[in-house]
């Protein structure tokens, strides 16, 4: 496949400044940010006199580990709108999470903050290949999630044609990218798997549909699944990252020439990694939990927000920002069995490392007794008849215990017997402790 690699003419000024032209601008941002959301964020306010801090204690950069952390509570907290630092009058967009686990956290933009997010997915398009007349079709949702929204105005700003498709409709989907001839894809990698399920369902080769890059993101994805899209379907994937508190898409993304982390565009996000226990600010290269400030957000700063994410900051290649290292999971998704921490991406990449197998599986937990039980639901290639259902699983079985340190049950179906996602993110985890 050919590599599309952005020329140097191309990039920003920022995206090629040294460390020290970086970190000033880093730190004039950082300041104005403090001071806006102690003037004009009760929440903020209270928190920092808690904790005996003032904006104008941060003189350097080290100094914001001084500063008090923002969690997803603190959002709902202030539902609706208490975060913001602006009238509600100046806010011209408002994004929401879903609120399946309680209230929904609220997001809102100014007119500047929208120019900026559209940039900044724009700036990350061009990172990954994209170019102005590119038709980008984009089936991450549209509504209160912002990936849809976020992807088409980043898209437009950068120039390309944009085909809002937005998520389900898988074999409209399909149509769509055989009619059309997209050059770009944006949309979760678990639906991008089910999309490329489609084409063969219609009797179509995915390998030669005319998407040469797609941007995957909106939840974590493994080396496995890169390799297993990037083979199946013939083109560059690269991970875009943003979450929906913070910005949306474009927080982070990846290279094409490089593909070896997502640039965290440090010009409007300063990251940190912290002990996700004890909140101790680690050094980079350090695996923890990544935390985010905004430097730039007028409606809706953040300071030091805990992502919950786990990953590390990894030096600069080919931008002069940082880089994330793949996230290896989240501190609220991790699976405790039996005294032994798991992650579904880790049970992800046993499971696509597998050459009978698919790439869709769940993990199903369950207390029968004193113990959690974990069972491991995935499901053969088609094609792949002549293998045999309790040997595959007994492989995968061990595979688990030794990798992970766990036992599990697993169960090999054919193919097409796991659930799959009509739209966004997949359904990976099914906790029936509490039934």
């Amino acid at each position: 496949m050919p590599v599309r690699h952005p020329d140097p003419s191309e990039l920003e000024p920022i995206e090629r400044a040294s460390a020290d032209e970086l970190q000033a601008l880093q730190l004039e941002r950082l300041q104005t940010t403090l001071a806006r959301a102690y003037a004009h964020v009760p929440h903020y306010r209270e928190a920092f006199d808690a904790r005996g801090v003032h904006p104008g204690d941060c003189r350097a950069l080290a100094d914001l580990a001084r500063f008090p952390l923002t969690t997803k509570a603190d959002l709902r907290a202030n539902y609706p709108f208490g975060m913001f630092a602006v009238p509600r009058q100046q806010v011209v967009r408002i994004h929401a999470s879903s609120g399946t686990t309680g209230k929904p956290t609220v997001v809102g933009y100014t007119q500047r903050d929208i120019e900026i997010w559209a940039g900044l997915v724009a700036r990350s398009i061009r990172a990954a290949g994209g170019r102005a007349g590119d038709i980008v079709h984009v089936a991450y949702g549209y509504g209160l999630f912002t990936g849809g929204l976020g992807a088409h105005y980043g898209a437009e700003r950068l120039g390309c044609t944009v085909v809002p498709m937005s998520g389900g409709q898988t074999e409209k989907q399909v149509q769509l990218i055989v009619d059309f001839r997209p050059d770009i894809i944006m949309v979760t990698p678990s639906y991008m798997q089910v999309i490329i399920e489609q084409f063969s369902r219609m009797g179509l080769d995915p390998r030669e549909m005319s998407v040469q890059v797609g941007i995957f993101g909106a939840e974590p994805w493994t080396a496995a699944m890169r390799d297993g899209i990037e083979d199946s379907a013939a083109l560059d994937a690269v991970d875009i990252y943003g979450l929906s508190e913070v910005m949306g898409p474009g927080v982070a993304s990846e290279c094409i020439e490089t593909k070896d982390g997502s640039v965290v565009w440090e010009d409007h996000f300063y990251p940190e990694i912290i002990d996700p226990d004890t909140g101790t600010v680690l050094s980079d290269g350090s695996a923890g939990e990544l935390v985010l400030t905004t430097l730039t957000r007028e409606a809706q700063p953040l300071i030091r927000y805990r992502t919950r994410d786990l990953t590390r900051l990894l030096p600069p290649t080919a931008r002069s920002m940082r880089r994330m290292g793949r996230i290896v999971g989240r501190t609220d998704d991790m699976l405790i069995i039996r005294g032994v921490n798991v992650y579904p991406t880790q049970v992800e990449e046993i499971v696509l490392r597998h050459d009978g197998l698919a790439g869709q599986y769940q993990l199903v937990v369950t207390r029968p007794g004193a113990l959690d039980e974990l069972a491991v639901r995935c499901e053969l290639l088609p094609g792949r008849a002549d293998l045999a259902p309790d040997r595959v699983a007994a492989e995968v079985r061990e595979r688990i215990k030794e990798l992970i340190g766990v036992s599990a049950s697993v169960e090999v179906g054919a193919p097409g017997t796991i659930e799959r996602t009509s739209a966004g993110k997949a359904r990976r985890v099914i906790d029936r402790r509490g039934a």
